[in-house]
């Protein structure tokens, strides 16, 4: 199944209609997006509009046969993820789903497990990633995050496989093979810890 990972909120109410046709006739099912930062702290009256938008895009996507999936950097993981949970807090599971970027959910100090417990039923598709020691690990592999227990939640409770490896660079990562080499190594490893909880 195909995803569209994009900033739909740099759109406006007019033209998003217009943009979700073009990609559901070009056969995406999922659309992500990232509401904007502000640069500050959004305030209660601010994530109420947001929430708001973020329903009236969902239900709009939905009348296509489209899911939108709200995807999350830093910003929205200030204040104990207060931006990241208001988005999911105020709004339907079935109107406003979760592009879950494994690795910016855990950077942002939300577990992702406990995310998966809070959220996992809204998943409509994946960002991964993974670090060691804080610091971005050039391909898809052991680390910081325990992918083998995401994908034996994952798998238990038979969320969305719509995967995308978003392999990221840092000031001290460190690059010992070629981009496209840690991307077919980051695809077979994620096919590989996947197929393992499938067989179980």
């Amino acid at each position: 199944m195909a995803s569209a990972s994009g900033n739909l909120t740099r759109l406006t109410a007019a033209e998003s209609p217009a943009a979700a046709r073009v990609c559901q006739q070009a056969g995406f099912v999922v659309l992500s997006c990232n509401p904007d930062p502000i640069g500050r702290e959004k305030t209660d009256a601010e994530l109420k509009t947001q929430a708001a938008a973020l329903t009236a895009l969902g239900e709009g996507l939905n009348q296509l046969g489209l899911k939108l999936g709200v995807h999350n950097h830093t910003p929205e993981m200030v204040n104990h993820a207060r931006e990241f949970h208001s988005n999911f807090d105020h709004t339907k599971p079935g109107v406003v789903g979760f592009c879950f970027d494994v690795h910016w959910v855990w950077k942002g100090r939300v577990p992702p497990l406990g995310a998966l417990r809070q959220y996992g039923g809204r998943v409509v598709t994946w960002h991964l990633r993974q670090s060691r020691d804080g610091i971005w690990w050039e391909d898809l592999d052991t680390g910081d995050i325990d992918y083998g227990a995401v994908a034996q939640y994952a798998h238990d409770h038979q969320l969305a496989r719509r995967f995308s490896v978003e392999l990221a660079l840092e000031p001290g990562t460190k690059i010992t093979r070629s981009g496209m080499e840690n991307h077919r190594r980051s695809r077979e490893w994620a096919f590989s810890i996947s197929s393992e909880k499938t067989a179980q």
